[in-house]
């Protein structure tokens, strides 16, 4: 029987270099090489990371406008990529100042007890949030807020 409901596939991001590219998102993000697809006069890379995918094609065009801190506020853009991890620090420490803080990291403990996020850019601009602790609205709060 065929599902009715569409189910996320992936996202797919423009690349300088898709080797460098490649490499920041398994090195950082523990995604691996799932698919090399030769269409033409295009090579398109997927990755993976659980059932999360990333397209990556290759571009020689310049970005049509500055991305901000914590991704870009263009309509029709996306902002961000996000990851979770367990804890903020640490990763940003093994990292070893390898990875460019374009924000943060930032406490948004008023809003959740130990949320934490840092922002940082790929090889390419796109914004990547890193975040720890954030946890979903219980269901009566959100019934409550309409």
């Amino acid at each position: 029987m065929a599902q009715l409901s569409p189910r996320w596939s992936h996202v797919g991001l423009n690349c300088r270099d898709q080797a460098v590219t490649e490499e920041f998102y398994t090195r950082w993000f523990g995604f691996r090489r799932a698919r090399v697809v030769d269409a033409g006069e295009v090579q398109v890379i997927f990755l993976r990371a659980g059932d999360v995918y990333l397209e990556l094609f290759p571009t020689s065009e310049q970005a049509l406008f500055e991305t901000k801190a914590d991704g870009p506020a263009n309509p029709g853009t996306a902002r961000h990529l996000a990851f979770q991890v367990d804890d903020v620090d640490a990763f940003l420490a093994r990292a070893e100042h390898s990875l460019p803080v374009s924000l943060g990291p930032l406490s948004f403990d008023e809003h959740i007890c130990g949320w934490k996020t840092v922002w940082v850019t790929d090889p390419d601009g796109v914004v990547v949030e890193i975040s720890q602790g954030y946890t979903d609205q219980p269901a009566e709060e959100l019934a409550r807020l309409g």
